[in-house]
């Protein structure tokens, strides 16, 4: 089975900072305050970010490699 990964739609992130709060992994920034940024190497792709995100804007991938 593929490991997949989050992945934000930066065109609708509106940096709200929901998904920082929930990753246990501190996988996500947010740099600028501009859109969440999320680290592939270190995201194990929970979903909480996913769950977490009122915009619906976050979605698991099936990660390169």
């Amino acid at each position: 089975m593929a490991k997949k990964k989050a992945a934000v739609s930066i065109r609708e992130c509106v940096a709200c900072g929901s998904c920082i709060k929930v990753c246990p992994r501190n996988a996500i920034s947010i740099p600028n305050g501009i859109h969440a940024i999320i680290d592939r190497e270190l995201c194990v792709g929970c979903g909480k970010c996913v769950k977490e995100c009122p915009a619906s804007i976050i979605a698991l991938e099936v990660a390169e490699k």
